[in-house]
């Protein structure tokens, strides 16, 4: 996946500092289940695409006309059983999603996702979840899924799809779901082979300002009181450790890294990079 940027930058590292791939503690193990047998109402929306890098978004009409395949359609709650866990899970452990439901949801945006990217270096294949939080009633799992949409001529992959399923743990039903690709000044790219004759493509990136699935209301996420919980930030920490070695680095900005050096008595390891290394694809 890529969101290639042109800054010059440098990071620094101290030597042999890792973060763990778990930040779960030693919390109460849960069983999270869907048995409810109604369907849900999922709504979907893919914004215009308003910005690329080289104007592909006029020249290229897969790319201009992209839109949701199906703005609302019924799912089977078993759909979102592939975003659970298979055995019960505490705060902050993480799982692989089954593939089957995801292609499932992502369909309702375009008919033809691909969940093995075309361009994968080892790093950017899979789809993960964590269970954020829980009380009495509600559990949060965060989640985060590398994905493609195969267009005519071509490409379009972005940056991520992350968001939220909240089980409703009494009634084992889905109280609340949402998948989107987070905004940013760039959270997509697109590969678009212009010639049939030639076998090279051309790419470029952009930015989309809406690609969503939806059911339920936020404000039910939002009002939850949790008792067992980690943050958002330590979630999604965990997941993109999943995806990038990287990531686990700790990695130390430069007004910093003398007095860690003095401390620790470590050595420096300066790293220059022309872009950045989590959610890019060349």
């Amino acid at each position: 996946m890529k969101n290639l940027i042109t800054t010059f930058f440098i990071l620094i590292v101290i030597s042999g500092q890792l973060y763990a791939d778990n930040p779960s503690a030693a919390h109460k193990k849960i069983t999270l289940n869907l048995t409810d047998t109604s369907e849900i109402l999922v709504k979907g929306y893919i914004a215009p695409i308003e910005n690329t890098g080289s104007n592909f978004h006029v020249e290229w009409d897969a790319l201009a006309n992209l839109r949701v395949a199906e703005p609302e359609k019924q799912h089977p709650t078993s759909v979102f059983q592939s975003f659970l866990p298979n055995t019960p899970v505490s705060v902050g452990e993480l799982w692989a999603l089954d593939a089957t439901g995801v292609l499932t949801l992502l369909k309702q945006l375009h008919p033809k996702p691909n969940l093995f990217l075309h361009i994968n270096a080892g790093d950017s294949y899979g789809f993960w979840a964590c269970l954020r939080a829980y009380n009495a009633q509600y559990a949060d799992i965060v989640f985060r899924i590398h994905a493609e949409f195969r267009l005519e001529d071509g490409w379009f992959t972005p940056s991520q799809f992350t968001g939220h399923l909240i089980i409703d743990r009494n009634r084992e039903k889905v109280a609340f779901f949402e998948m989107y690709v987070p905004e940013g000044v760039i959270n997509f790219d697109v590969n678009w082979k212009q010639d049939e004759n030639d076998s090279h493509f051309h790419t470029t990136t952009g930015f989309c300002s809406k690609i969503e699935l939806r059911a339920g209301n936020q404000e039910l996420l939002e009002s939850i009181k949790f008792t067992e919980t980690i943050t958002q930030e330590v979630a999604e920490r965990a997941l993109i450790h999943k995806f990038y070695k990287s990531e686990r680095i700790n990695w130390v900005p430069p007004e910093q890294v003398l007095e860690m050096v003095e401390a620790q008595q470590k050595p420096i390891h300066a790293v220059s990079i022309d872009g950045p290394l989590v959610d890019e694809s060349c």
